[in-house]
């Protein structure tokens, strides 16, 4: 018996213990926490082009597969850019806007992206959810549909069903069982181990100390001063007060419990910056960051350092401090390749698309390449 398909326009449809049962509660942006909280906080909704509207697959014994899904009305939040291939359906009289996307919202953080039942054949269920996915679409006349930061092994697969990948590049740190942040230093050259040292060594001068909480050692009043930083550096950066309400931090990141640590920067009596993590059993996530004054390399102590030493503290073995950034690279974070897919309804633009995406990865494969031979560590 073929299992039943629903596209559910709200997670408040789908009781929170059910869906944590099968997405569980180690990877923090697929909880129903977090998932919900973003919509329930006006983060994720059709006024700002985030509509939910979640696969979920039934059979008789409940749900069997979850999928986080949302109907787009434009291309931001994503950190994979389809401007271009927006530009291109409007040069050939068509629309490319509503797609579909699935993605954790404003996080370009590598992850799963279909759920299962324990016992589930996972072939079996990707199988039936690309087929309700293209059925959806093409009934709605939607143009396309994006998966975006799976994990590489479902990438492939999608790939050899026919759906072109594109590759990406991030800058990772990773763990070899490093005992302090000075044995992590160890591995630089000494020119690079002596510039990291005067990195750290300024913002001390500056006058700056700073503090991590994890958890409940996060208060409304920290949650309160978080959201100004967020808010004063989108607007600084980019015009607008970035895509997180007040009551995103204030009431659905606090949910989330011991899986969010922040550091915060004080000067003298005033606290001037923080930076926000998400982690996971084995991975620590960087996602924002922010502050009301400009100091020298406050920002990689906060961000980077910080992070790092707390993954060498609590034995995480990955650190994803979020997209973008080549400077990372004299910092010790490796180069490592990401991977969406997608599906394109119009059979012409479809093989347009793989076109342009076999290019891209052939210029990607060799930027990583370069950006390896960049690493600051010693010659082994």
């Amino acid at each position: 018996m073929s299992p039943a398909i629903e596209f559910v326009t709200s997670l408040e449809q789908v009781p929170a213990a059910s869906w944590n049962a099968i997405c569980g509660s180690d990877y923090p942006f697929l909880r129903h926490e977090f998932l919900y909280g973003l919509e329930h906080s006006g983060c994720t909704t059709a006024a700002t082009g985030w509509q939910p509207c979640h696969l979920v697959l039934r059979d008789t014994l409940g749900i069997l597969a979850l999928m986080p899904l949302y109907l787009k009305s434009h291309s931001y939040g994503e950190y994979v850019f389809d401007w271009s291939w927006a530009d291109a359906w409007q040069r050939s009289g068509l629309r490319y806007y509503p797609k579909l996307v699935s993605a954790i919202p404003f996080t370009p953080a590598t992850g799963p992206r279909l759920l299962t039942r324990a016992g589930v054949d996972e072939d079996t269920a990707w199988s039936t959810a690309l087929q309700a996915i293209e059925d959806f679409a093409r009934r709605q006349d939607i143009s396309s549909w994006h998966l975006l930061f799976p994990q590489r092994e479902v990438s492939e697969r999608l790939r050899e069903r026919g759906l072109p990948q594109r590759v990406a590049t991030q800058f990772h740190w990773f763990n070899e069982g490093y005992t302090s942040f000075d044995d992590f230093l160890a591995r630089f050259t000494s020119r690079k181990r002596k510039g990291l040292r005067r990195e750290r060594a300024r913002v001390t001068q500056q006058g700056l100390t700073l503090r991590t909480l994890q958890g409940d050692e996060i208060g409304p009043r920290q949650w309160r001063q978080f959201h100004r930083f967020y808010q004063h550096t989108y607007a600084k950066r980019s015009g607008h007060g970035g895509y997180l309400t007040e009551a995103f931090f204030t009431e659905v990141a606090p949910a989330l419990g011991e899986q969010v640590v922040m550091v915060l920067a004080d000067y003298r009596q005033d606290t001037i910056a923080g930076a926000l993590y998400f982690r996971s059993g084995d991975s620590l996530y960087g996602r924002y960051w922010g502050c009301e004054r400009e100091y020298d390399c406050l920002h990689f102590e906060a961000c980077y350092y910080r992070g790092i030493e707390y993954c060498i503290a609590h034995g995480l073995r990955r650190f994803d401090p979020g997209a973008q950034g080549e400077h990372k690279i004299q910092r010790g974070f490796r180069p490592v390749p990401t991977f969406s897919n997608h599906w394109i309804a119009d059979p012409r633009l479809s093989a347009a698309v793989a076109d342009f995406t076999r290019s891209e990865a052939i210029h990607n494969r060799a930027y990583l390449q370069a950006a390896r031979e960049l690493l600051p560590f010693r010659e082994e």
